[in-house]
């Protein structure tokens, strides 16, 4: 099954996060199907990039969103 997640990247004490689409049972920062956006929380307001066409096509997919990045969704309007 897939699901749209976040995998964290950058360095300590410092995060910043990619909205991934990948396998359920695959670690955090496992291999990923495809990169869908970025989220920046260091940045006053957070910083949000969804590509909106790719989520709704893995959506319609079967992906099962994650409940962060469910937020995310509904704050940009997509699903």
């Amino acid at each position: 099954m897939l699901t749209i997640r976040l995998a964290r990247i950058g360095k300590k004490k410092k995060p910043f996060y990619r909205v991934v689409v990948i396998e359920r049972t695959r670690p955090r920062d496992g291999r990923t199907r495809e990169l869908v956006g970025t989220y920046d929380p260091l940045k006053k307001p957070a910083e949000i990039k969804l590509d909106a066409e790719r989520i709704k096509y893995w959506l319609g997919q079967g992906a099962q969103p994650s409940d962060t990045v469910r937020s995310f969704l509904k704050r940009e309007k997509i699903a």
